[in-house]
């Protein structure tokens, strides 16, 4: 974790954690402790502490009746809930980010997406998943909703760890790619194109989601 001047030391904690949970290397039903995140991230206590409150107040932890805090495990009932709430959210924000792009910006998407493909070719699955993050929020920061995007940072956090299991056994270049698809329709300037493709990439993901949850019964 490296230190910055400009954010405080809890906020930066914090943020680590996060992505622990967000690119799936804390994995679904894994207990969470103030001590471990400290040893894992090199943090102070009350930092931890706060960051693993946090985490739970936003719901990409929970803590259970004996008080042990884990990473949830998605339920096929609380998979098809952030489906709905994902495909409702998203597509719009990226409609609303496509009118505000210039050439230059989809080329630093098309950058990105690069990035994503060459993780996936050299079986990164954490630099996948902090990529393909990375190619959505970069999209997403052109619409400038701020309360779209929030909530929809939520629904990341909860389908991070499962999404990183579907990676690990599905070959995602196997998949369509819908980056491409909206990366060509922000070329073409078809903004409901680039909603639909996104829409559809939610689709796919939770689709394979949905079968290792099935196979897991």
């Amino acid at each position: 974790m490296t230190a910055s001047p400009n954010v405080p030391n809890h906020e930066l904690v914090y943020r680590a954690a996060r992505d622990l949970i967000l690119f799936g290397e804390l994995t679904p039903g894994q207990a969470v402790t103030i001590q471990g995140v400290v040893d894992r991230l090199d943090a102070g206590i009350t930092p931890a502490r706060e960051a693993i409150r946090r985490l739970t107040a936003e719901g990409a932890l929970r803590a259970s009746n004996n008080r042990r805090v884990v990473v949830p495990e998605l339920t096929m009932d609380q998979l098809q809930e952030l489906t709905y709430a994902r495909t409702g959210i998203e597509p719009q924000i990226a409609r609303l980010a496509a009118v505000a792009m210039e050439p230059a910006d989809i080329d630093a998407l098309e950058a990105i997406d690069g990035q994503v493909n060459a993780a996936l070719a050299a079986g990164d699955i954490r630099g996948y998943l902090s990529h393909n993050h990375a190619f959505h929020w970069t999209l997403y920061a052109h619409s400038e909703a701020e309360i779209l995007m929030a909530t929809a940072a939520s629904h990341w956090l909860r389908v991070g760890p499962s999404l990183r299991v579907m990676v690990m056994r599905v070959d995602a270049r196997l998949l369509p790619d819908m980056h491409q698809v909206a990366i060509a329709a922000l070329r073409d300037q078809d903004y409901e194109a680039v909603g639909e493709a996104i829409h559809q990439d939610i689709l796919q993901g939770h689709a394979h989601i949905a079968q290792g949850l099935e196979e897991a019964l």
